[in-house]
């Protein structure tokens, strides 16, 4: 990426250089009623352009700046929160164990009575 960004400032310098060459007039720029400015057309140009760069390169780099913060915020909070996670947890008290399932009782049933026997016979 680097290696992009020299070739189209090399790109943009070469441009301008050839431009000052071919237009090195001077001109009469009128700023206010009484007041005329006697300047060379690339100083102009250059002018303008550096009037439209900064701003907008002085906002690149707020935000960038801005958003560097915030990523290093939120990477603290991460990793303080994940060192909290790490530390050394107590072992949770096992549960008892469930009681043995009561065993069915058998039902008893009451021998059936027999009539007594008939005594005297």
């Amino acid at each position: 990426m680097q290696i992009i960004r020299t070739i189209v400032w090399v790109l943009i310098l070469v441009a301008l250089l050839i431009f000052t060459i071919t237009n090195w007039t001077p001109v009469s720029v009128k700023i206010w009623e009484g007041l005329i400015l006697e300047t060379k057309i690339p100083a102009l140009v250059i002018l303008a352009f550096l009037a439209g760069l900064v701003p907008m390169w002085l906002f690149h780099r707020g935000a960038v700046w801005r958003l560097e913060r915030r990523i290093n915020t939120l990477e603290n909070a991460m990793h303080n929160a994940s060192a909290t996670l790490a530390a050394p947890v107590e072992k949770p008290v096992p549960a008892p164990a469930p009681a043995p399932a009561a065993t069915p009782t058998p039902v008893v049933t009451e021998p059936a009575k027999t009539p007594p026997a008939n005594e005297g016979q």
